[in-house]
């Protein structure tokens, strides 16, 4: 028997799923050419979501339904908030620059971005495998069908081929990787799996073989080393609008799969996947920055750096737990870190690939950086807001950046550990080379000559929501303790349940 909180745990996901449907049916009588009716009833729809969900979240309460295979905690709610937020900010940056590029022929933009919505929810509240494969699945499929849009475009049909085939790939490692550990402990349920591993009666070398399949499809979205090799080009490949659509939301259900799956499931084995995420953390540090330098094409420069800051993350992921043993406190500090780190990053990423839409819509695509030259003299606004972000991505103070590789780092120093101290120097070793391709960006913006000498114009909404945006990066970072503490409650909230 259904009871009424399990209808109360996926109300807005009930709302999601509905409205796209009603929209995808409306939509076949608009005829604006930039589906105005379409684009109005979606942001209608996204907004009354975003607040269904903080009031989830401001309400504190952790409830579990449909047989345990949903949650609904802080921790998700806030994410499934942001996430809601993110792609709402991403529907005002892409609409004129889709409708530009005869992207909106149907609905299919709105409607496609509504599924993959629904998908992160899924993949935000599972609390069973399966439930949590099928939100990535949704997700993914979403992603294919959004970066191949512009079909008469050549690369973008090329990044949908490669993301597809890569994604079929890692769905396979991740899908065999919970086979295994179902075949180990006879359920799906994450408490169940919990439990039993934390038994100790099941063979050991099974549960490692399956956590390494699950983690190398959870590095796959988070766009780790060495599972990256789908982001520069997809990052390049897809519409630009579909590039910050994939570069920001997607980012916090990862996120939040990654802890339901290590934390809440197989957090008895924390000491093995620590060491899978201290390498991929490594390398991605490592590979993200020193790529970074060699690119010249703005989108793929910002893809080496989100691989880069998924280094950061999944630092702040694996310094939880030190020698085996859980300590509250320092498990508390260090995946608050985590999650405060993404979700300004993702606000961060929103807003830069805000400014290359923006400048995307005078006829060609803004793509390389060589293509920003001037444009403080031609826009001192658009200009500071993308130096905003490129500072903050760099770490430098008073931007959220700063404070959000600063906290991670915190919590790694504040293990006590020498290796996770040594991962400390060598991440900030690793930022300082990064600061370099960022900087040099904001050189060609303010001391080389312009390209052109026409004024950059905008739409009112994108104007004002994209100084919303860059305001927010800023103030953030020199006020950031509200969203510390909404994080660290959120964290100490699903810990608990």
């Amino acid at each position: 028997m259904i009871d009424n909180i399990s209808w109360l745990a996926i109300y807005p996901e009930i709302t999601l799923l509905v409205m796209a449907c009603v929209i995808a049916l409306v939509d076949l009588g608009v005829k604006s050419a930039r589906r105005t009716g379409t684009y109005v009833l979606t942001m209608l729809t996204l907004l009354v979501v975003a607040v269904m969900q903080g009031m989830y979240a401001s309400s504190g309460n952790t409830f579990y339904g449909w047989g345990n295979m949903v949650v609904s905690d802080a921790m998700g709610n806030w994410l499934k908030c942001f996430a809601t937020i993110a792609v709402m900010i991403t529907m005002v940056y892409g609409r004129p620059y889709a409708a530009e590029r005869d992207m909106l022929r149907g609905g299919e933009f709105f409607t496609l971005s509504m599924l993959s919505l629904l998908g992160m929810f899924i993949m935000i509240s599972g609390n069973n495998f399966l439930v949590l494969y099928l939100g990535l699945e949704l997700l993914t499929l979403s992603s294919y069908a959004l970066v191949a849009l512009r079909r008469d475009h050549e690369g973008s049909v090329e990044a949908a081929m490669k993301y597809f085939v890569l994604g079929a790939m890692a769905s396979g490692f991740l899908l065999y990787g919970i086979s295994m550990l179902y075949g180990a402990t006879g359920s799906l349920d994450i408490g169940q799996v919990f439990k039993a591993i934390y038994s100790g009666e099941i063979k050991h070398q099974v549960l490692v073989f399956g956590l390494v399949f699950v983690v190398a499809g959870l590095a796959f979205k988070l766009g780790a080393v060495p599972f990256h090799m789908w982001v520069p080009d997809v990052y390049q490949g897809a519409p630009t609008a579909i590039t910050a659509l994939i570069g920001g939301a997607p980012k916090l259900a990862a996120f939040a799969m990654t802890i339901r799956l290590l934390v809440d499931g197989l957090l008895p084995l924390a000491i093995d996947w620590q060491q899978m995420l201290m390498v991929l953390a490594v390398c991605s540090l490592l590979v993200g920055n020193l790529a970074g330098l060699q690119q010249t094409n703005l989108k793929r420069m910002l893809a080496y750096s989100t691989i880069s800051q998924m280094g950061f993350v999944l630092l702040g992921l694996m310094s939880g737990v030190v020698g085996g043993k859980v300590d509250p406190a320092l498990a508390e500090n260090a995946y608050s870190s985590a999650m405060f780190y993404m979700i300004t990053y993702v606000l961060t990423a929103l807003a830069s690939f805000g400014v290359i839409l923006l400048l995307a819509r005078e006829g060609f695509e803004s793509e390389e950086i060589a293509d920003l030259a001037g444009l403080n003299q031609r826009s001192p606004l658009y200009a500071g807001v993308m130096a905003i972000c490129l500072f903050s991505m760099a770490g430098i103070p008073p931007l959220v950046g700063f404070y959000a590789k600063l906290s991670v780092l915190q919590a790694l120093v504040a293990s006590g550990s020498s290796l996770y101290i040594g991962l400390a120097v060598f991440a900030v070793i690793m930022s300082l080379i990064g600061a370099f391709y960022y900087l040099r960006v904001v050189k060609v913006m303010y001391f080389d000559a312009p390209i052109t000498a026409t004024s950059v114009s905008a739409p009112l909404d994108v104007r004002v929501v994209l100084t919303i945006n860059g305001a927010l990066v800023l103030l953030l970072g020199v006020l950031p303790g509200g969203l510390m503490a909404l994080c660290a409650d959120a964290i100490v909230r699903a810990l608990a349940s």
